[in-house]
């Protein structure tokens, strides 16, 4: 049971995580104001509500009277325990609570809101009913019978964990127990070192498992708002290790962790530092260019360069791999709901007064967008049930947030209310104006059937973008399951589809499907960009830039 709940607990979390994407910047303040505001609308419209409560006292009477019908969603997993179909009390229950929900969010899809207003209102009232799911109370059948086995110990432990959180996190349930790794230790293990430092970042190199490597070298740039390590998260799931076992030279970007004083670094701060770090790898392996894979902002980051590059006329980059990352950026999405012009001026304000945004504000807001997986889950494993966090390195790497500078933050709100990089010339980085269709290197671009952070057709119509050859592949897994996707798994499918289509819809029906992962398809195209196979060098650097402390590097490590 426990062993289940635990598997429950890490798919739940893994596909639900943050992850890698800037959250425009709400505060649960801004939710609150939403909320007030629909209600307020609703509440003018008494005929309508009394309808609805007639309604609700008719369904009642028939939930009571044992003549309801109403049933959980066959995904809902919460109710999953036979008491909720089979106890007579239990079922009552649950079917009172299925008959509120339905009649609140009738009430708000039947009244005269807009059609935003009335999106709103079914997230608020979303996020008042999932928090009053029976399956949260200490009724829980699960909760009553790990009581009893217990001799009310789960209670006691259930009680302390709630008491921590309330001191150490927030009053949020814990996702993960955070002592149970440490970076350098157990996670972000693969051999390497800091061959060259700027402010902004360190590279790292690792040092090759191969006799012989590929010529050109890949540069890896993370995204900012999380820790480079997801790319070498524990051996098994290491995309480091996978290239490195495939002869690819390997070099990453571990971002610093900006405070206050850094608040002026913007978009161009960072693309300047990656220049210095791309002339570092061609100077260290004596290519004349690299290739790049940015993931989700570290997308965006290496797209900008790439059109940097190409008003400037230079050839530095032989191709780019793009994960999970939207750079057409019209989200139809739960964040876009709440995010209108005088939120998004709000965020930029606040950011700038602060200097930074935090990773752990953001993290908490986008709890309350996914709650029944990103808090009640932990609400009744580690309080209603008594267990311990779980175990778990992708939600460890998860809550190990990082802030964005507010120039940063600025940029990023830019990006997502003008949509500039659809434009010829609608973003200047670093003095130039960039156009996508410039970029003529050949594109690699992945991207996940569940994702709920960058959908893939927003992916899929970000490709378009681009002046190169795409490669566009789509993996049947959401945001970070997409990155951290190593053969072998017997669930893991993706799809490809070289001819380009005009839409995301017709790319879908003319794809092939293929069984593993897409990493292997990946190695394929990645070797063939990869110029000739030579010797691996002995030792890690050059002379101009020499070895320094041991992979992970320092700048992960700064709170």
């Amino acid at each position: 049971m426990t062993h289940k709940n635990n598997e429950d607990l890490h798919r739940q979390a893994s596909e639900n995580t943050l992850g890698l994407n800037p959250v425009i910047g709400l505060r649960g303040k801004d939710l609150l104001t939403s909320a007030r505001m629909v209600l307020a609308q609703a509440i003018k419209q008494p005929i309508h509500s009394a309808k609805h409560a007639t309604h609700f006292a008719l369904e009642l009477k028939n939930v009571l009277l044992g003549q309801s019908a109403l049933t959980p969603e066959a995904d809902d997993r919460r109710f999953a325990d036979p008491a909720w179909s089979q106890n007579p009390l239990y079922r009552r229950y649950l079917q009172t609570y299925l008959a509120w929900r339905k009649e609140l969010h009738d009430w708000i899809e039947e009244s005269n809101l807009s059609e935003q207003d009335t999106s709103r209102g079914h997230f608020v009232i979303n996020l008042m009913t999932e928090a009053m799911a029976p399956t949260n109370s200490m009724a829980n059948p699960a909760a009553v019978k790990r009581f009893f086995e217990t001799g009310g110990k789960s209670l006691l432990d259930g009680l302390s964990h709630l008491a921590k959180d309330i001191v150490n996190n927030g009053g949020m349930p814990s996702q993960v127990k955070m002592d149970a790794f440490e970076v350098g230790k157990n996670l972000a293990t693969s051999e390497g070192a800091v061959v060259f430092r700027n402010d902004l970042l360190e590279l790292i190199q690792y040092k090759p498992t191969t006799e012989q490597v590929h010529e050109r070298p890949l540069l890896v740039v993370p995204p900012q708002i999380n820790k480079f390590y997801v790319f070498d998260l524990s051996p098994e799931k290491s995309v480091a290790r996978f290239l490195l076992r495939n002869g690819i030279q390997t070099f990453v970007v571990s971002w610093r962790n900006p405070t206050k004083a850094q608040r002026e670094w913007g978009l161009s701060t960072y693309i300047e530092a990656l220049k210095e770090a791309v002339d570092a790898v061609t100077a260290i392996t004596g290519s004349k260019d690299v290739n790049m894979l940015g993931a989700c902002s570290g997308g965006i980051t290496i797209s900008s360069l790439l059109g940097h590059y190409a008003a400037l006329g230079e050839k530095k980059v032989n191709s780019m791999t793009l994960l999970v990352s939207v750079l057409d950026t019209k989200l139809d999405t739960q964040v876009a709901l709440f995010a209108d012009e005088k939120t998004l001026e709000a965020a930029k304000r606040r950011s700038y007064q602060s200097g930074v945004l935090e990773g752990k504000d953001m993290a908490k807001v986008f709890a309350w967008m996914r709650p029944n997986d990103l808090i009640w889950n932990y609400w009744v494993n580690n309080y209603l049930l008594g267990n311990e966090p779980p175990v778990f390195d992708i939600l460890y790497w998860n809550n190990d947030t990082t802030r964005l500078p507010a120039a940063l933050h600025g940029d990023l709100i830019e990006l997502f209310k003008t949509n500039p990089l659809t434009r010829a010339g609608a973003l200047e980085v670093c003095g130039t104006p960039i156009d996508l269709k410039q970029v003529t290197s050949d594109i690699y671009c992945v991207a996940g059937t569940t994702d709920h952070i960058t959908p893939w057709e927003a992916c899929y119509k970000s490709s378009l973008l681009f002046g190169g050859k795409v490669e566009f592949v789509l993996s049947n897994s959401g945001h970070i399951q997409s990155i951290l996707n190593p053969p072998g798994n017997p669930k893991a499918r993706f799809v490809t589809n070289s001819e380009p289509a005009a839409n995301a819809r017709e790319w879908q029906e003319k794809a092939t499907k293929h069984a593993d992962s897409w990493w292997l398809h990946w190695q394929q195209w990645l070797a063939e960009r990869s110029g000739k196979l030579k010797k691996a060098p002995t030792a890690l650097g050059s002379k101009a830039f020499a070895p320094g402390e041991a992979s992970p590097g320092t700048y992960v490590h700064e709170r």
